[in-house]
């Protein structure tokens, strides 16, 4: 029933920007840490930015000062700015969240589908 659906992702020329979206679809009873990441082709998936359930936000280094992580609880979305974007920064884009599904569920893992950003002049 529940699932998260990723958008935003396209083709960008170097030092623009695309802001990324997370949208979870279905009943949610509690939101729990999220968090964005992604994996180029032939590499390992790895953490971009993460949100935890109390606020707190940490950043790769790789991205720090350019991509701010956001969330909407209300609304049931999480979102990735990203800003002077770089040609590394070339690859698909993955949300994860933490997600209680019904009052007597504990939390459970959801990964969206992904979505493509490249960075190409």
């Amino acid at each position: 029933q529940v699932q998260l659906v990723e958008s935003g992702g396209g083709l960008v020329q170097p030092g623009g920007s695309l802001r990324l979206s997370c949208a979870a679809a279905g009943t949610v009873f509690g939101i729990g840490t999220m968090g964005w990441y992604r994996q180029a082709p032939g590499k390992e998936r790895e953490l971009v930015a993460v949100s935890a359930a109390g606020g707190n936000t940490n950043y790769a280094d790789s991205v720090k000062d350019r991509f701010t992580i956001s969330r909407d609880n209300a609304k049931k979305m999480m979102y990735l700015q990203m800003n002077s974007l770089k040609p590394e920064d070339t690859a698909v884009y993955y949300c994860k969240a933490d997600l209680k599904v019904s009052i007597m569920s504990r939390y459970l893992e959801f990964w969206g589908q992904g979505t493509l950003v490249t960075v190409s002049p």
